[in-house]
């Protein structure tokens, strides 16, 4: 007999969070708790599947493919792994599968394969992290992890439309403002996230402005 869903939730939490604390490039356990809460919030606001929701969100960087050699099947598989030592009906294992598998961002040319409202919240609450205050934290905390310099205004900043150029792309963490953060707002698949987005894009918008004012010694 499969466990209640508050016990699988509940397991699913702890395999997580032992398997990825000790991550130092952003996408550590206190990403997935926030994105798990971001998916909650929104997940009850759309009306979604919450069970799913939170596999999903628990589970979306599970093994991500930019800390596994570009391996896009990856994740989908070790959260199968996971989910079927659960005893999930087949059902539930695929959907949660195909967020893992289309959720994280693969380049502004890229089309969003998302298809299910389920889907859709996970994805919002991931990108939602990745703005902000907490997305301008994390963008430093992992291009200090690769080793990218922090900004050099004669290294411009990629368009990226397929995803073997986003993957290829080495470039500065201020670049990645542009190919990737600020174009996040304008793809939230919800109300409740694109809500959500506005204040934390116009944090970046200040930021950078902060920034560049600073990098040319001025107040």
């Amino acid at each position: 007999m499969p466990m209640n869903k508050r016990l699988i939730i509940k397991k699913t939490m702890e395999h997580v969070r032992k398997k990825m604390e000790d991550d130092r490039s952003g996408h550590d356990w206190w990403h997935v708790y926030r994105v798990w809460r971001a998916a909650v919030h929104i997940g009850k606001k759309e009306k979604a599947d919450l069970f799913v929701v939170q596999l999903g969100a628990l589970l979306h960087d599970i093994a991500d493919w930019k800390l596994h050699g570009n391996d896009m099947a990856v994740g989908p598989r070790v959260a199968r792994e996971w989910l079927e030592l659960l005893d999930l009906d087949g059902e539930t294992v695929s959907h949660v599968c195909d967020i893992i598998a289309n959720t994280s961002f693969k380049g502004a040319g890229v089309k969003n394969r998302i298809r299910t409202k389920e889907g859709m919240v996970v994805q919002d609450a991931d990108r939602l992290d990745a703005i902000g205050a907490i997305g301008i934290a994390r963008a430093f905390v992992y291009g200090g992890m690769k080793g990218r310099i922090m900004h050099d205004p004669g290294v411009k900043p990629q368009p990226n439309q397929t995803f073997a150029a986003y993957k290829r792309d080495k470039g500065t963490t201020i670049n990645h403002f542009y190919e990737k953060l600020l174009l996040v707002k304008d793809r939230m698949n919800t109300k409740t996230a694109k809500e959500m987005a506005h204040g934390r894009h116009a944090f970046m918008e200040r930021y950078l402005e902060r920034f560049y004012n600073e990098w040319e010694g001025k107040d």
